[in-house]
């Protein structure tokens, strides 16, 4: 069912772009694999049907969410009047972020709203901050014996000081899947210090064996707790470019207001493609995704055992969600930025360093794609790697 297709010449950004032509480009955060059929039948109505204006979002696409992470999560007792539709989870926290620097916070030190998030973040957590004005706080994952855990002391240092806590569950890039008391101690930190968490769960779908996805909203007993969670089917099902996300809202007064900001961000239009995908993708693709997440764990066990085996200087993290691979290069001697410029120029393997991540020494592989390109881009990395390290 799975099928892996040939990107180059479709005008994606990911194979097309200036400088990935003629490359393996194990980089950009989307998949090679043709949507489940499914979801392409759905589409294909669409289509077929013609006319393509505004939409609404049916009460289907609500019920598609709620009986999912229902099924799927244990997260129980979805409502239609707790999700905000919106085009993007990106767009869904600037405009969160945007809602919540309206808020008074009298004790702000000169207006400016304080963002905590975990680092290395995905970046555009940090533009996202950047471009609303706030201030970004970090408190350091530390990298213990190949997995990252959270620094407990510094997190509620900088909770103490910080107006939101923006948390990625799972974690991107370092792979992690936060634990059940993981997350009990975040939400009992945030809730002494009435931190307003945004969770983004974007990466929800993708976990690996062993590991367990629990959505922090459903450790929650009130409606009027203090967060939000942002989620897609767009990152598992691989439908980022029709652009259907939502955000679970419980409390009503921070509902108004988000969903205000929405509308204010101009955000709340959902291609009527998105909405038939998203549907499709929650009722009728499970199957697809149980077979997606077993290639990505068997490319990544290709890539541990090859880097055990050939290059032992360096470390790949444990990757327990996510399909991004996170590997430490320290040992190379050369800064992140350095390395993927070289690797592309020399061997025509593309990598994100970790420097956009808001840290040193890592590089980030993507590792949804098929079995051959994976092996031929660590066959590179092994030859490039060999040679500077003589």
């Amino acid at each position: 069912m799975l099928e892996f297709v040939n990107r180059a010449g479709s005008d994606c950004y990911k194979w097309d772009s200036e400088e990935a032509r003629g490359k393996l480009p194990l980089w950009v955060a989307d998949m090679d694999f043709k949507a489940a059929p499914a979801i392409l039948g759905a589409v294909q109505r669409r289509l077929d049907h013609g006319v393509f204006g505004y939409n609404i979002v049916p009460q289907q696409y609500f019920d598609a969410v709620s009986n999912w992470f229902s099924r799927r999560h244990g997260w129980h007792g979805i409502r239609r009047e707790q999700l905000i539709p919106t085009i993007g989870v990106v767009p869904a926290l600037s405009a969160v972020l945007r809602a919540l620097s309206w808020r008074e916070r009298p004790w702000a030190k000169d207006g400016k709203m304080r963002v905590l998030t975990l680092t290395p973040a995905y970046n555009c957590f940090f533009s996202s901050i950047n471009n609303i004005g706030a201030e970004l706080v970090e408190s350091k994952l530390i990298e213990v014996n190949g997995r990252y855990e959270i620094d407990w002391e510094d997190f509620e240092k900088k909770i103490e000081q910080s107006d939101v806590f923006l948390f990625c569950n799972p974690h991107n890039p370092t792979g992690r899947v936060w634990t059940y008391d993981e997350l009990i101690h975040i939400m009992g930190i945030c809730e002494f210090y009435g931190t307003f968490v945004i969770s983004d769960e974007i990466h929800c779908e993708i976990v690996m064996p062993g590991h367990k996805y629990i959505p922090y909203a459903s450790l929650m007993e009130s409606d009027d707790d203090y967060y939000c969670v942002l989620t897609s089917a767009s990152k598992a099902f691989n439908i980022a470019g029709l652009q259907c996300a939502c955000i679970f809202v419980p409390d009503l007064p921070m509902y108004e207001q988000i969903d205000r900001a929405i509308n204010v961000h101009e955000v709340c239009d959902l291609n009527p493609f998105g909405i038939v995908a998203a549907i499709a993708a929650y009722n009728e693709s499970e199957d697809w995704l149980d077979e997606l997440k077993q290639q990505v764990w068997s490319n990544y066990l290709y890539l541990k055992h090859t880097l055990e085996e050939q290059l032992p200087v360096l470390h790949l993290t444990t990757l327990e969600g996510t399909y991004l691979a996170w590997v430490n290069i320290e040992a190379t001697g050369m800064r992140a930025e350095q390395f993927c410029r070289q690797l592309s120029e020399q061997e025509s393997v593309l990598l994100n360093p970790s420097e956009m991540y808001g840290t040193t020494g890592h590089v980030r592989i993507n590792l949804a794609t098929s079995a051959d390109i994976v092996q031929q881009a660590t066959e590179r990395l092994v030859h490039f790697v060999k040679r500077i390290c003589k």
